[in-house]
């Protein structure tokens, strides 16, 4: 009970408060020129912030576990690539590839993962080594599958690379997560005035992104889309959790290291991919979509997980 209350206290504000930017759009207080704003500030300026921030507090240099990371990485690497194969091959609206392939992989790792830990554990603790495996991925590979995958990219082979390698480098959020390692394995501090600065822009991410996407949300779109994102939200939520906590428990990763991969194979689909796929050309009704659908069941898919991991012995 405690697992499943933590878990609709984790997701219901999520959910609710997206049905209230959706609510204020209706009644006129939000426009279409706001949304877009509100996407492109998130997307250049308060996600970069608080991706920043969360791993330059991580101490990679005394916490660095090899094996862990390893495996996270991994893990992320063999999501994306098979999600992608199989979406190429069976979707039938190629159109929907890219953000299919986003929403299907892309945890709320940054936004969820350690708020769980802390509750249960009171502090983050393998959190951050989680986020170090799988977040700069999850990012690289959005710029990358989004790039291919987006009709509009005229082209051959090459120039898609170049692109892609492009919009690698010069995308803010990547840019965030690579300024935030690099002050982290550096020991750097920086004065409190910096700190909070910074820290004011990161923490409007997650609001300012969930009102974005509730006021953007198109129901009658996004009906249309019920296949692919049903698909999506099930791939997310269940099948990498069936796929990869058996290998975990046999690793003999448990407790706190454990439960951040249960936040990190089973969470909803970030906001952030529907900030991403809105900001380069992708399918943003899908995205949204899978964001809604995903949010809404995770509150009994996680409590699930962790549950049966508890009764296992295997978190405590």
């Amino acid at each position: 009970m405690d697992s499943f209350l933590y878990s609709l206290n984790a997701t219901v504000p999520i959910f609710l408060v997206m049905v209230i930017g959706g609510l204020l759009k209706k009644q006129g207080m939000l426009s279409d020129a706001f949304v877009a704003t509100a996407n492109k500030f998130v997307f250049v300026v308060a996600l970069p912030a608080k991706l920043f921030l969360d791993l330059a507090a991580t101490d990679i240099r005394h916490n660095f576990d090899v094996k862990y990371i390893g495996f996270c990485f991994a893990v992320t690497l063999f999501s994306i690539t098979s999600v992608w194969i199989m979406a190429r091959k069976f979707l039938k609206h190629k159109t929907e590839i890219g953000a299919f392939v986003q929403a299907s992989y892309r945890s709320s790792a940054a936004i969820l993962g350690v708020a769980f830990i802390e509750n249960i554990y009171g502090n983050s603790g393998m959190a951050p080594l989680m986020m170090i495996g799988a977040v700069p991925l999850y990012n690289i590979f959005a710029v990358v599958v989004l790039t291919f995958e987006n009709p509009e990219n005229k082209g051959g082979g090459k120039e898609k690379i170049w692109k892609a390698v492009k919009g690698v480098g010069t995308n803010p959020i990547i840019l965030g997560i690579a300024a935030g390692l690099f002050v982290s394995f550096l020991d750097i501090h920086f004065p409190a005035m910096v700190n909070k600065t910074i820290n004011y822009l990161g923490i409007m991410a997650s609001p300012l992104a969930l009102i974005a996407i509730g006021a953007g949300f198109e129901g009658r779109k996004a009906i249309k889309k019920i296949k692919p994102t049903l698909a999506a939200a099930i791939i997310k939520l269940c099948i990498w959790e069936c796929i990869f906590l058996p290998l975990a428990v046999l690793l003999g990763f448990r407790d706190q290291k454990l439960l951040a991969l249960i936040i990190m194979l089973g969470s909803p689909t970030t906001p952030s991919a529907y900030i991403m796929a809105k900001n380069m050309g992708g399918d943003d009704i899908l995205t949204s979509s899978v964001v809604v659908l995903s949010t809404m069941l995770s509150a009994a898919t996680l409590t699930f997980w962790i549950f049966i991991m508890r009764y296992m012995g295997y978190i405590l």
